[in-house]
């Protein structure tokens, strides 16, 4: 790994990356629009430019360049030297900051961007307080370029992130800049919206409050945020991603970097998809019927009411008459605690995975380029975690169905005790799935939302959102990579992992940590776990 100097301090960096991004990564602040380190390097907003050592003509002693060098496009070296902290640096920065406010509004306590703004971080820090402008500044018009994205052209800096994002990523070029000079503007091709599978992302690549999200719109300021890295369960690529929240609300999804997933990037379906989250039919809380009469039950009398139905029932019919149907949206450490309480009172019980909701085919960006590299792709395959179950199916061996011959065999009446595990954003049980509720004499339900199966069911326990509980899923690239409780469950009751940990005879607390650390002792693809890694602030 190459070693530089910069502003004498010398660091080690990655071969073959721009100055730039190795003095980001090195936790060096330095100014910067046009880049961005998934995007091809322009050079053009020339804030980032830099002093560098290079040998005199003459004399070929090494000196400091008479002319700046952009950083952004400038490879490292082994053994360059390069200051930022100059006075032609800095005349530079105040000079460039100056043109970027030249015409740019003063409307911060409107903007969404306040906050998170590279303009109003690089104005405090590079800029000069009082502007020269005297004369009327440039009025650009606010665009709706469609159907999620507002354009608001006088706040952009031409730094082309968005118009690069949709030619290099997306492939779907709807972005371009039209006319000339003073009068450049980003706008979309007549006829052509921005409506691609991933036009969220602009509003992510953009530095300033230019490109603006319809959905999250005047909803809340970005500092009363708190955001919670986790993983995308929209589909089977497992993106990397925050989830920022507040006043146990989630408010918006973005991106995390993942070099081995999702780069930075996710797609609209999973961004905007957790609205589900606050529905208010969701089922709230646990219920359990004993003929005709239907109780509610603490959360500290459930554990011992289920493992005595199923200790019963067991006695009475046999443990080859017990099943469970795993969900794909169950956390790893989830499913094995249900496995585990499952096989403890019926070692003979036949376990399945519920259906795999896929929806077309997998898509793969950048769209129509053909023979480039496939940058970012979404699965049709729409659940987080069909490989982690049948991971945990394969490890725990004995009696295994499909999800279809677990219905089949449920309406034949072979199971008179199951344990059904929903837990899908969307409908999923349909009419021959309804009809083994009045075959099955011990039912219990953990979903989500009401379903057919839910009227029948012996006991109903809610099954929370992946924001309202803690574990690992397993991605299509077959990494294990754990996401973090963001927000409470709605009643204040308990989430799945708790409840599911206490049936399953472990006292205390739920840690996904700890229950992983379990899992790892018999099986071997839980002792490793892929996490993204955290960049230093303005890295992207």
């Amino acid at each position: 790994m190459p070693k530089i100097i910069i502003d004498n301090h010398q660091i080690e960096c990655r071969d073959g990356i721009p100055v730039l991004q190795a003095a980001l990564e090195a936790g060096f602040d330095v100014p910067h629009y046009c880049y961005h380190p998934s995007l091809s390097v322009v050079a053009s907003c020339r804030l980032c430019l830099m002093e560098m050592k290079m040998p005199h003509p003459k004399t070929q002693e090494m000196v400091w360049s008479p002319k700046l060098v952009p950083s952004c496009q400038t490879p490292v070296r082994d053994g360059m030297e390069v200051r930022f902290k100059s006075e032609a640096v800095t005349k530079n920065q105040k000079a460039c900051m100056e043109f970027f406010l030249l015409n740019h509004p003063l409307d911060c306590p409107v903007c969404d961007q306040a906050g998170e703004c590279y303009l109003q971080d690089y104005s405090y820090h590079f800029g000069d307080a009082e502007s020269r402008m005297v004369d009327q500044k440039l009025v650009n018009p606010k665009k709706d370029i469609g159907p999620g994205t507002l354009l608001y052209q006088d706040r952009c800096v031409m730094c082309t992130r968005c118009v690069r994002f949709t030619a290099e990523i997306s492939g779907t070029h709807e972005l371009c800049m039209v006319h000339r000079g003073s009068r450049t503007e980003i706008d979309v091709f007549p006829g052509l919206p921005l409506d691609n599978p991933l036009q969220g992302n602009v509003v992510d690549v953009c530095p300033v409050g230019s490109m603006l999200d319809k959905d999250f719109l005047f909803k809340r300021r970005v500092w009363e945020l708190s955001g919670t890295p986790s993983i995308c369960p929209g589909c089977a690529t497992g993106c990397s991603i925050r989830i920022d929240h507040v006043d146990n609300r989630v408010y918006r999804l973005k991106p995390r970097y993942s070099p081995k997933v999702n780069d930075r990037w996710m797609c609209d379906e999973g961004r905007f998809g957790f609205k589900y989250v606050h529905e208010p039919k969701r089922i709230s809380s646990p219920i359990v019927r004993r003929g005709l009469e239907r109780t509610t039950p603490s959360w500290e009398q459930l554990p011992e009411i289920v493992r005595f139905r199923f200790q019963k029932h067991v006695s009475g019919n046999g443990a080859d008459r017990v099943a469970a149907m795993l969900s794909p949206f169950m956390a790893c450490e989830e499913a094995w605690l249900l496995i585990r309480f499952i096989r403890g009172v019926a070692p003979e019980a036949a376990l399945a995975m519920g259906p795999v909701p896929a929806e077309g085919e997998d898509q793969h960006f950048p769209v129509g380029a053909a023979g480039q590299a496939v940058k970012f792709t979404i699965f049709a395959e729409k659940c987080p975690n069909r490989r982690g179950i049948e991971m945990l199916l394969r490890a725990v061996g004995g009696a295994t169905l499909t999800f279809e011959e677990f219905v089949e065999q449920s309406g034949k009446g072979e199971f008179s005790a199951a344990w059904v595990v929903g837990g899908y954003p969307k409908p999923w049980v349909e009419k021959d799935t309804a009809k083994i509720a009045a075959n099955i004499e011990l039912l219990v339900v953990q979903d989500i939302f009401d379903s057919g199966l839910v009227a029948g069911a012996a006991i109903v326990l809610p099954a929370r959102a992946w924001v309202e509980r803690e574990g690992s899923f397993v991605s299509a690239a077959g990494l294990v990579q754990p996401f973090e409780r963001a927000i409470a469950t709605p009643d204040g009751g308990r989430h799945d992992g708790q409840y599911l940990y206490e049936i399953a005879g472990y006292e205390g607390l739920f840690s996904a940590e700890r229950v992983r650390e379990m899992m790892a002792e018999s099986i071997s693809a839980f002792r490793e776990i892929y996490e993204a890694p955290v960049l230093p602030a303005h890295t992207h």
